[in-house]
C-alpha cells in the first residue's frame, strides 16, 4: 500500500541564536552550535522537521538510527558553501512527531523521502546516506523512481544480514522494553550506542544522541523503530543495485562494529563503477571521528558529479 501523504505544509519556527526568533532565512548557513530545523512536512502520521542551508546544486543527507539529523553538524555547514543542503528527521527520530502507531519501518522512510523530494521540487538531488538512511535512500529511488545526481553511502544498511541479537531480542519483547524504568531504560540505551564506536563517545555527544529517546514517549519511540526494522525492505532492493547508474561513492569507517568493512567492500563491488573510500581508525559514526576528511570526499565527489 503507498504510504498516504497529507497536503504538504510547511511552518517556520522561531529559532534562537543569529538574531533571534525566527530571523534566519531558509537557504542561510547555521553553525554547529545552531542545529535547529526550522519548518515541518505534514504527512498522516505526523510532521518530518527539516531544513534546507546554503545555495547551489541540490543535496539531501539522510541520517541512520538511532541517530538524528544532528550527526551531519560538523558536515552539512561545511557542504553548505557550496551546494544547497537538505536536512530531516526520519519520523519518529530526532525533532520530527513521535506517536503511537507510526509506520517508522524502512517502507514507510523510503516513501516518505521520496514524497519530501516531490514537496521540495528536487529533481535530481544527490542522496548523502548514513546507516538505514542508505535503505531509505536507495528506496526512493530504486523504487519509488526519483532520480538522483550522485549517491553517497556511508557504513548503510543495504545487504542482508542486518541487526543484532539486540534487534531480535526487542523485535520478540517489545511491550516489555517499552515497561522498563527510565533509569533502566537509559543505561540500555547508552550501552547500545556506545556498541557503535570503537572508542567511548564524548560525554556531551553521547548525551545529545541519546536525548530524543529519552522519557516515556522517546522511550515507546525508540523500541518501537527498532521492532519495525525487517529485512525484507532491504532485500527487495539488493536485486536493484546493479541498475544503479548514478555516480556513487561507498565510505566505511574500517573499524566499524555495527556492519563490518567487507560489507562496504561487497556493496562497492554490486554498484556499477562505485567507489569505495576506507576511513582507517573510524567506526559507524564516521560524522564524529572523520568528520574533515568525510567532508572532502563528499566536496570532491559532489563537485565532480556537479560540474
Amino acid at each position: 500500500m503507498p504510504y498516504a501523504v497529507a497536503e504538504a505544509q510547511t511552518r517556520v519556527l522561531s529559532v534562537g541564536g543569529r538574531g533571534g526568533a525566527g530571523t534566519t532565512d531558509p537557504g542561510s548557513v547555521l553553525s554547529v552550535g545552531e542545529w535547529v530545523l526550522r519548518e515541518r512536512f505534514a504527512t498522516d502520521a505526523g510532521d518530518i522537521a527539516w531544513d534546507r542551508h546554503g545555495r547551489g546544486p541540490p543535496v539531501v543527507l539522510v541520517h541512520g538510527t538511532p541517530w538524528s539529523s544532528w550527526t551531519w553538524r560538523r558536515v552539512a555547514p561545511r557542504l553548505a558553501e557550496r551546494f544547497s543542503v537538505y536536512v530531516f528527521d526520519l519520523l519518529g527520530f530526532g525533532a520530527s512527531d513521535q506517536r503511537r502507531g507510526q509506520d517508522v519501518s524502512l517502507a514507510g522512510h523510503g516513501a516518505r523521502l521520496a514524497a519530501l523530494l516531490e514537496h521540495w521540487r528536487l529533481d535530481r538531488p544527490a542522496l548523502v546516506a548514513h546507516d538505514i538512511g542508505g535503505a531509505t535512500g536507495l528506496r526512493a529511488h530504486l523504487l519509488h523512481h526519483r532520480s538522483v545526481a550522485a549517491l553517497v553511502l556511508i557504513d548503510v544498511v543495504a545487504l542482508a544480514p542486518w541487526g543484532s541479537p539486540f534487534y531480535r531480542l526487542v523485535r520478540d519483547h517489545r511491550s516489555v522494553f517499552e515497561q522498563l524504568p527510565a533509569a533502566i531504560h537509559e543505561g540500555v540505551l547508552r550501552a547500545y550506542v556506545g556498541t557503535a564506536q570503537p572508542r567511548p563517545l564524548d560525554s556531551e555527544v553521547e548525551d545529545r544522541l541519546i536525548a530524543p529517546w529519552l522519557g516515556a514517549t522517546g522511550q515507546s519511540a525508540f523500541y518501537r523503530q527498532i521492532a519495525a526494522g525487517t529485512q525484507r525492505h532491504t532485500d527487495e532492493i539488493e536485486p536493484l543495485l546493479g541498475k544503479i547508474s548514478a555516480p556513487t561513492l561507498v565510505v566505511w569507517g574500517e573499524a566499524d562494529p555495527w556492519l563490518p568493512a567487507a560489507v562496504g567492500a561487497e556493496l562497492a563491488e554490486r554498484i556499477p563503477g562505485a567507489r569505495l573510500a576506507l576511513l582507517s581508525g573510524a567506526g559507524h559514526l564516521v560524522q564524529e571521528d572523520q568528520p574533515d576528511e568525510l567532508t572532502r570526499l563528499l566536496g570532491v565527489h559532489l563537485t565532480t558529479v556537479f560540474t
